[in-house]
């Protein structure tokens, strides 16, 4: 059972990961802050450690990226006219964010990315609980669906029988014997 303080850290972290790419990722501003390091001092340690980090565990976003994850998230700095981002941030998967500790060596980051493991993989069980109920809902639809027709046309037949009948109109005029 995991302690209140585990929780709250893990739901924490949960609100810094961001979905790049149809893949889920820390910017390392805040992995770096769940760290104890600086953004910088991050960024200098996977540059030495290049090898360490290939694709698929640390992402380089594009300009557009950056600038839709600035209006994500909440600045409470605001740059001046002319100013712009120097360096675009790098975004790290699960992976990354588990080698980034190893290669930062210190007690924090290594307790750390346990955490950040776990808000990983609840995400994760979320995602599959969301794909569960999506089919159950499909196959919900799918047999409604097909007697869609078929209710239609049992309300339409209780509807007229429900309707008082039409009485039939006197004919007026010459009738021919």
């Amino acid at each position: 059972m995991e302690s209140t303080t585990t929780l709250a850290t893990i739901e924490r972290i949960e609100s810094k990961i961001y979905t790049i790419r149809r893949v889920r990722v820390v910017l390392d501003s805040d992995l770096a802050a769940l760290y104890g390091v600086e953004a910088r001092v991050l960024n200098q340690a996977v540059n030495r450690n290049k090898d360490r980090f290939p694709g698929d565990f640390v992402l380089h976003l594009s300009a557009r990226e950056t600038k839709e994850l600035q209006g994500l998230r909440s600045q409470s700095v605001i740059l001046k006219r002319g100013q712009h981002l120097k360096f675009r941030p790098l975004a790290f998967t699960e992976h990354g964010a588990v080698m980034a500790a190893t290669i930062l060596n210190s007690p924090r980051a290594v307790q750390m990315s346990i955490f950040v493991v776990r808000a990983f993989l609840r995400l994760r069980e979320w995602v599959v609980g969301q794909a569960e109920l999506a089919a159950k809902l499909s196959d919900l639809e799918r047999r409604v669906g097909a007697h869609d027709h078929e209710l239609k046309a049992i309300i339409q037949t209780i509807r007229t029988m429900l309707e008082p009948p039409v009485p039939p109109r006197k004919q007026i005029g010459f009738r021919p014997s």
